[in-house]
């Protein structure tokens, strides 16, 4: 296969749920910041908001409010990952964004219907520079699960995040605490016709 700095970054990317907590740099945040806004959007709308939020308190309140907002919610379908993180956040250890100094949520326009894929190509741009910089990072759903809890959705609005704006998802960012392993691949998910 074809090797080179895009495709080693693909292949050696993990979802880091362990981090030091040191911060990341200054030049760093804003080289991911600027990898998102290269991202493709549909129509070149380019209708996101990528809010970084590095405030240890204010991300430790955001974590207060995510676990009450988990107490009220019911998940709206089978996937698994809601029940488990729903059940997680009743333990006092349970932290969304794993303690990670950065996390940069992913907002856009409701009514677009691009606004989640627009996002997550974001994201991956920013996934893929961050390990190309030698940092973790980690795909956050909860917020995006939680967007209409009241509570949250009004400290999102005190974040600078647009009233007028839904929550696609977001990214923890950090260095690496201790790295993953990677998961196989499963077999059968990619079809070639010719």
């Amino acid at each position: 296969m074809i090797q080179n700095e895009v495709l080693d970054a693909i292949h050696s990317r993990r979802s880091t749920r362990s981090f030091t907590g040191e911060q990341i740099g200054t030049e760093q945040l804003e080289t991911l910041l600027d990898a998102a806004v290269w991202a493709p959007s549909g129509g070149n709308n380019q209708s996101w908001l990528f809010t970084a939020v590095q405030d240890r308190e204010a991300l430790l309140r955001l974590n207060e409010l995510v676990r009450e907002g988990f107490r009220h919610w019911a998940p709206d379908d089978s996937y698994p990952g809601k029940l488990a993180a729903k059940t997680a956040s009743q333990k006092e250890s349970y932290n969304f964004y794993y303690h990670a100094p950065t996390v940069i949520i992913a907002s856009n326009k409701p009514d677009y219907e691009n606004a989640m894929a627009d996002c997550s190509l974001g994201l991956e741009n920013i996934f893929l520079a961050a390990q190309s910089m030698g940092l973790g990072s980690c795909y956050l759903n909860q917020l995006h699960w939680l967007r209409d809890d009241p509570g949250v959705r009004i400290y999102l609005f005190e974040l600078g995040i647009p009233k007028e704006h839904t929550i696609c998802s977001a990214a923890a960012i950090g260095q690496i605490g201790k790295a993953s392993a990677p998961p196989a691949r499963k077999p059968n998910t990619v079809h070639i016709v010719r």
